[in-house]
């Protein structure tokens, strides 16, 4: 006879598995860093250790601009607005962050969330609901997914980088009507690669779609003034929707969405992630203007991030990793199955690395990675330390032959 249904049986066997797994070992998905040494090392169970775990793509979380900015506004406004955006939590330095990034993109306007995954819930939610189409690249992030799932929409998804394969699934929908949004990522961030962005406008403006592009992980490497893939191909003006984060080379907490479409100026009044949320503390918008400032300015940062990168790519690839063909701040080390990409990412950290661990459900069972995000504040010592250390390791987990 079969026992009733209980909440907790969907985490039951998980449990187990975790625990017959891991017992008196570091959990991949909970490791505890207990002190912060620098930009790229930390503390990790007492040990001095290398990051390569982090999106600080340009250091940007130790500059002394930031961390001044962030102090000032900290000690003038508090610890908190304790507020949603439509009752307290407004101050002129979100209205200000706001003016900000939209003078910084060249665009009419501009708002900020607590969260980049607010950011995408918040646009798409309130531009998709029940009867419209999100048509979304399969590799998108689960922010997108949960986004589209929570505003009704129905999702069609496209294959990965495939143009055409998106010109055929906005084929298939009723002709005519313009409540289909596409939505696309810059910077993938399990393998490193970037969209062709404007193949992928090329079709969207074919078939009358909007096109929503996630710029998280793109936002600074790339661009003239490192806005990201849209500027860097050359769409600026063109892309209907640019989301971002402030959690990656922006050293801060939060999201965003730049657009010259007049009707965002009242998306606040709908996007529930903003009118149900209190809004961001004074100091992390102060150092987040302060980064954006920086990101914009001084270039030589991003010189000196794609040194790293190359450098690191160069070593992996001179060991025997396999690593992806598109040379990007994100560096995956395709690692094959669960359980022995479980056993390096651990080898890894008892040398003093620490690396992501990319695992099911972000990708398939026999397709795990072990993520390298680089940043210009590594040194060539860390970075040769780190290869040392996946030398040993690669070879005794049977990743490198």
């Amino acid at each position: 006879m079969n026992s009733p249904p209980d909440l907790l049986d969907k985490l039951r066997a998980l449990f187990a598995r975790v625990q017959s797994r891991s017992a008196g070992q570091p959990r991949p998905l909970e490791a505890v860093i207990d002190d912060v040494l620098g930009p790229c090392e930390v503390s990790i169970e007492g040990r001095r250790t290398i990051t390569f775990g982090s999106n600080n793509y340009f250091g940007l979380t130790l500059h002394p601009d930031v961390v001044g900015a962030a102090t000032d506004a900290l000690q003038r406004y508090g610890t908190a607005t304790t507020g949603s955006r439509i009752t307290s939590g407004t101050l002129a330095l979100h209205r200000a962050l706001e003016d900000d990034l939209a003078q910084a993109y060249g665009l009419r306007h501009a708002a900020v969330f607590s969260t980049g995954y607010q950011a995408n819930l918040a646009v798409v939610g309130a531009l998709c609901g029940e009867g419209d189409h999100v048509v979304l690249d399969m590799d998108c992030h689960a922010s997108i997914y949960d986004a589209v799932r929570l505003s009704g929409a129905k999702i069609v998804g496209f294959r990965h980088n495939a143009p055409d394969f998106l010109a055929r699934q906005l084929s298939r929908l009723p002709a005519g009507a313009r409540n289909r949004l596409v939505v696309v990522e810059g910077l993938y961030s399990v393998y490193g690669d970037l969209a062709p962005l404007r193949d992928i406008l090329a079709v969207c403006r074919d078939a009358g779609a909007y096109l929503m592009v996630d710029e998280a992980h793109s936002l600074g490497p790339y661009g003239t003034r490192g806005l990201g893939c849209v500027e860097d191909q050359g769409l600026l003006g063109q892309v209907d929707f640019i989301v971002g984060t402030f959690s990656k080379t922006l050293a801060g907490m939060g999201g965003f969405v730049v657009s010259n479409h007049d009707e965002l100026a009242v998306l606040h009044m709908v996007a529930r992630p903003y009118l149900f949320t209190a809004s961001g503390s004074a100091a992390n918008i102060a150092g987040v203007r302060a980064a954006l400032r920086i990101v914009t300015e001084q270039r030589d940062l991003a010189e000196r991030l794609w040194q790293v990168v190359h450098r690191v790519r160069d070593g992996v690839t001179r060991l025997g990793f396999r690593t992806s063909d598109t040379a990007s701040p994100i560096v995956p080390l395709l690692a094959g199955d669960v359980e022995s990409t479980y056993h390096a990412w651990r080898e890894l950290l008892a040398a003093g690395l620490y690396v992501n661990l990319i695992a099911p459900p972000a990708c398939r069972a026999d397709a795990c990675v072990l993520r390298l995000s680089c940043s210009s504040a590594h040194t060539d010592a860390q970075v040769d330390e780190a290869l040392d250390a996946l030398a040993r390791v690669g070879r005794g987990a049977g990743l490198i032959a």
